[in-house]
């Protein structure tokens, strides 16, 4: 498997961020049932959620929680996008 890492990625509504890859796949990530661990907690305040920037490879919110690529990968609805 090829490294992959994020280009691209917009805040749509609720839980869900479109992402785009360096491969050109892109899709939305609903991360609603993703949350539950203690660094997310912050981040099941909308506001906070909202907040996000890509780091060199993925995105990242304030409080220094991220997801890997390949999670995201993993979990992209390419039929929303």
């Amino acid at each position: 498997m090829s490294l992959v890492w994020i280009t691209k990625a917009s805040y749509l509504r609720d839980y869900q961020i479109e992402i785009e890859f360096n491969n050109n796949k892109k899709g939305i990530v609903d991360f609603k049932n993703h949350l539950e661990k203690k660094i997310f907690e912050p981040l099941k305040e909308i506001d906070n959620f909202k907040k996000f920037k890509i780091n060199s490879w993925t995105i990242e919110w304030e409080n220094g929680a991220d997801f890997s690529p390949e999670f995201l990968l993993e979990n992209l609805d390419f039929h929303s996008a």
